[in-house]
């Protein structure tokens, strides 16, 4: 989760049993949005995200051919948290990591 994202979806997905780690916990919530989707990727994890910056990073990764993660954004004002909370739930116990490398998804999924 990007240092972005609201702490009550973090809290919320936990409670959900959903695998959660936060820039701030992986001590690189300071870190420039390059180096963010690139210590995800290290972790092989999907970076979540509400930053327009780090959405046109990951299009420029995207273009270059850069191999990533994968993008899950949602912009601020166009999703409550209750439906962060359900679309994420669901793509973190529907998919697998394999299947996100390279992409970028929006959300609200509906």
């Amino acid at each position: 989760m990007d240092v972005h994202v609201r702490r009550a979806v973090t809290t919320a997905l936990r409670l959900r049993s959903v695998d959660v780690l936060t820039a701030q916990e992986d001590s690189s919530a300071e870190l420039a949005d390059e180096e963010l989707l690139k210590r995800a990727t290290e972790l092989g994890r999907v970076f979540v995200s509400q930053d327009e910056d780090l959405l046109r990073e990951g299009a420029r990764w995207l273009s270059e051919r850069k191999r990533f993660s994968g993008i899950i954004y949602t912009h601020l004002l166009r999703n409550t948290i209750g439906q962060m909370v359900e679309d994420l739930e669901l793509i973190a116990k529907a998919t697998s990591g394999d299947e996100w490398w390279g992409r970028i998804e929006y959300l609200p999924l509906r």
